[in-house]
C-alpha cells in the first residue's frame, strides 16, 4: 500500500480499542485488498516485539480476508506496551491485544 493510500485511510473514523486504532475503507476498483500496519518504535522499545506484533496483525488479516473482509485497513497502535514487564511483550499481553484486534477486524 503507498503512502498517498495510508494518508488518504488515516482520515477516516477509526475503530478503536484500548490499544488500537483501524482504519478501514473499501478497496479501489480492480484492486485486492490491502493492508498497512503502524507499530512505532516509541510504543514497543523491541524490535522483537513490533515484528511479533506485525505478524499478528497480517496473521488475522490473513484469516478475516479469506472469510468476510473485503477492505483496505490501516492498523496503528496506540498506547505503548509491556509498562508492567519492562518493555518486553509478555504472554498475557499478547492475548489481550490479539483478543483486542481480532473484535475489530
Amino acid at each position: 500500500m503507498n503512502s498517498a493510500r495510508i494518508s488518504e485511510l488515516l482520515k477516516v473514523r477509526p475503530k478503536t480499542s484500548l490499544y488500537w486504532g483501524i482504519y478501514a475503507a473499501s478497496p479501489q476498483e480492480g484492486v485486492s485488498p490491502d493492508l498497512g500496519v503502524a507499530v512505532a518504535k516509541k510504543l514497543a522499545k523491541r524490535a522483537v516485539d513490533r515484528n511479533r506484533l506485525k505478524r499478528m496483525i497480517r496473521e488475522l488479516f490473513w484469516t478475516a480476508q479469506a472469510t468476510t473482509l473485503n477492505k483496505d485497513v490501516v492498523v496503528k497502535l496506540k498506547k505503548p506496551i509491556g509498562r508492567e514487564t519492562r518493555g518486553r511483550l509478555r504472554k498475557k499481553e499478547k492475548d489481550l491485544l490479539r483478543s483486542q484486534i481480532s473484535g475489530l477486524i
